[in-house]
């Protein structure tokens, strides 16, 4: 069958080999449609970031960029605005049949910490042809905090797929109306649009722009940070705010989205002509992602959005992404949120899960 493949089949890949480990698998890192990444013991400091290309390997190029490396053993600070290698503790023999697709997790997305996958021979970031058989190696960036990171941190994680997967905008259509994927209507081309919300019920707080000057984060410490030592709120009464160019911002979507335990959905910029801005899009949506929220209401999505050249007034119920709907292979036989650690079920408008909840 094809499809996204669900945590059992991963499960099997590891058995079998195509997903090999320098360490033992840990708890949790199967996840319902994915596999989490961890990070490996060096931190390799490069001039810049670079794609490995056809018949070069990752070592290759690291001979020609490399800075300094740096050993993460004790933990090691990457300091913002700088670019790092890490090798994963994941390897791969794919199978001829599949391939994958990585991105960073929802907590890496929301702390502004640009991680990508890039492999030997690799031509694009995150994707990974079928049948490659090689090393991981994780493109580290931090954006706006710089960040202490250890071996075994999971910043990034891997969906692996067999044969097409995306469902057409017909098909979409048709879930839609059997299983409502948004909370009202649907706008429906090339995946489901969604739009920003700055008119959020009872308070004229409507996001989070992330502060120049901080401390370090520690990504071992969830729910210890104080968020105005890191972040501005960001309010509006008018239901319209000013990006600022370089800006950092946490926002969240007016839909509440719903994935059914059969799909999976990945999110994508909506169109370059929208605005000098771009949702600074992580993590995969898994099966099961607001689907007991409320009964099954959805659950919102935060976006995380940088702007680019010029100061743009994003106004509310602006479309600014798409979701783009998968079909697994099969259930997953765990779901997001289900007895699993789900921290974004449920959610509004919300940073990551290493600070506190605002009072």
């Amino acid at each position: 069958m094809t499809g996204v493949l669900p945590s059992q089949a991963i499960e099997s890949m590891l058995e079998d080999g195509e997903i090999t480990l320098d360490r033992p698998l840990a708890d949790g890192q199967v996840q319902p449609a994915s596999l989490d990444l961890r990070l490996g013991l060096t931190a390799y400091r490069v001039r810049a970031s670079f794609l490995t290309g056809q018949g070069r390997s990752v070592a290759d190029r690291l001979t020609e960029f490399e800075m300094h490396r740096i050993d993460l053993s004790n933990g090691a600070v990457l300091e913002k605005g700088c670019v790092y290698v890490v090798p994963l503790m994941e390897a791969l023999a794919l199978p001829n049949d599949i391939s994958a697709v990585a991105n960073a997790k929802s907590s890496t997305g929301r702390l502004d910490l640009l991680t990508r996958t890039i492999t030997d021979g690799g031509e694009e970031f995150d994707r990974i042809k079928p049948g490659y058989s090689g090393p991981l190696y994780a493109e580290i960036c931090p954006r706006s905090f710089s960040v202490l990171v250890r071996p075994g941190m999971r910043l990034n994680q891997i969906r692996f797929r067999k044969g097409q997967a995306v469902l057409s905008d017909a098909e979409l259509s048709a879930l839609h109306a059997s299983s409502p994927l948004v909370d009202g209507e649907a706008v429906i081309e090339d995946g489901l649009g969604f739009s920003v919300d700055l008119k959020l019920p009872g308070s004229d707080l409507v996001g989070y722009r992330a502060k120049p000057h901080t401390g370090v984060i520690d990504l071992d410490r969830i729910g210890e940070y104080d968020p105005q030592e890191y972040w501005e709120e960001v309010r509006s009464q008018d239901g319209r705010i000013i990006l600022d160019p370089g800006a950092f911002y946490i926002l969240v979507s007016r839909e509440a989205v719903h994935i059914p335990p059969q799909y999976a959905a990945e999110m994508a910029p909506y169109l370059a002509m929208v605005g000098e801005f771009r949702v600074h899009y992580a993590g995969f949506f898994d099966p099961g992602f607001g689907h007991d929220a409320a009964g099954g209401a959805g659950s919102r999505g935060v976006l995380e959005v940088r702007c680019h050249e010029a100061p743009f007034v994003l106004e509310h119920g602006q479309v600014v992404g798409r979701l783009v709907y998968e079909r697994m292979a099969e259930e997953p036989e765990q779901l997001y949120g289900s007895g699993i650690s789900s921290n974004y079920q449920g959610q509004g408008l919300k940073l990551s899960k290493h600070f506190r909840t605002p009072g």
